[in-house]
Order: C-alpha cells, then structure tokens, then sequence
C-alpha cells in the first residue's frame, strides 16, 4: 500500500485554543496523511472534541494555521472529502421518524442542493455505503427501532454516503455493546485496509485502542505523538496523561 506523504491531509502547526481567557489546547501541531488508521485520546475535558471541530471549520482557533488537502481551513470547499460521525450519534429518540435508508440519504446533501432530485449517483452512493456497513436489510426498518450497534452502523454509512477519504468518529462506541464494538473495529479495520480511508478514532478510553492503529495522538492541553501505539500505551507520557500505569488492552477475539 502507497502512502502519499507529500500533502498531509490535515497539516495543524502550532494550534492554540482559549475560552475567556483560559487556554483549552496549546501549541497542537500534528499531521494526518492519507490511508492513515490513527487515534486520538485523552480524558474528558482534554481537549479533544474541541481539536476535531477545529479541524471542520466549526471553531475558529485562538491562533495557528490549519490545512485540509493542502488548503488553507478558510479556502477549503471540499467538505465531502471528510466524514464525520459526531458525539452520540448512535443515540436516536425511539419515535424519531425516519428509516435507515433517510438517514443514509442525508449523507448525499452536502454533494447537491437540497431540494435538487435524487440522481443515480446518489442512490448507488447510498446503497454502496449501507452494503458496506452490512445493513442493506434494515434500510426499511424505522431507526428509533434500531439496536445501538445497528444505529451505530447507520450512522457512519451516511458519513460514507459522500465518498469521503477521510473518515472521523468522535465517541463512537457510546452506549454499544462489546460484541457491536467488536464487529465495529473489524469493519473500520476493513475501510482502512481494503478502502484505503484514511480513519480517526477520537476516545477517552484506554481500553477500546485497537491492535491495527498506526498512530496514537494523546490530547491534554498539549498533543503527544506516538508513532508505536503498542510501546506507547505504557510510556511515561500516557501514564502521566491518566494518573494511572496504562496498558494495552487487545480488542481481537480469542482464536481456538
């Protein structure tokens, strides 16, 4: 597998972030390049959710430059070429009225005007996008319906519905249970490897790091980068990052 390491996709130098005075994230600088399989943790409160809405343009820096494909954030138009599945995502009120297969179309807005018809291009996205989360067979089934783990696969088909090459998941295992988060590392191991998509994986539990991340970013205040996730998980910085002696927890089944 070829890795362009000329153009990162998101180049972050020296990123500073301050609410009212108090500083949020200091001097962030970090690269994610293309075909990637990365994850970024820390405890709740570090910073982390704060660094991904940076990264999408939804919070603007206190100062720092951040490029997307090359971009500068402010010039940068391409917003299909990143999907995202945000905080609790999976968490849908049981009346909500919708199906599988409408949450799946919303991917496809941002690739037409809203109200423009549904072209071909759109449902064949749609359709290839559920065939890759398995879930073809509950496109019909109303969402609020759905199990955690099933919503959770919902959920990131329309973040895959706009054919990104980046793929960002923000606290996705909330409230799902070990089997679905099983098969889920399985399926982003899938995009990464058979896709190429690029992946991050934004968690503040040590135990749900998987054994097929390349690289590990710890976010408290200030980033470390750690290019050996598995030397790093007990390194000094993420045992001081916790509080605690960290360790390696493997999320692979046990082979008999």
């Amino acid at each position: 597998m070829s890795i362009n390491f000329k153009t990162p996709i998101f180049d972050v130098k020296n990123l500073n972030f301050k609410v009212r005075g108090q500083s949020i994230l200091s001097h962030i600088s970090l690269e994610i390049f293309s075909a990637e399989y990365i994850a970024i943790i820390g405890p709740n409160g570090g910073g982390k959710t704060t660094l991904i809405r940076m990264l999408l343009g939804l919070d603007k820096p206190s100062s720092g430059e951040i490029r997307l494909f090359g971009k500068k954030l402010q010039n940068f138009k391409d917003w299909n070429k990143i999907g995202f599945v945000p905080q609790r995502a999976s968490h849908v009120d049981q009346n909500f009225p919708a199906t599988a297969l409408d949450i799946v179309k919303m991917g496809r807005v941002s690739k037409r005007k809203f109200f423009s018809k549904e072209t071909q291009e759109d449902k064949d996205a749609v359709h290839d996008a559920m065939n890759k989360m398995g879930i073809l067979d509950l496109q019909e089934r109303m969402v609020g319906a759905l199990s955690g783990g099933q919503r959770q696969r919902v959920m990131i088909a329309r973040a895959l519905a706009s054919k990104p090459e980046i793929l960002i998941l923000d606290e996705p295992n909330t409230g799902v249970d070990t089997v679905s988060q099983q098969n889920f590392y399985a399926l982003l191991k899938r995009l990464n490897k058979e896709e190429n998509m690029t992946i991050v994986f934004i968690t503040h539990d040590i135990g749900v790091i998987a054994d097929d991340i390349g690289r590990l970013f710890t976010i408290n205040q200030k980033a470390t980068i750690c290019n050996d996730p598995k030397e790093a998980i007990s390194c000094k910085e993420m045992s001081e990052l916790y509080g605690i002696s960290a360790h390696l927890v493997h999320n692979h089944k046990h082979e008999h």
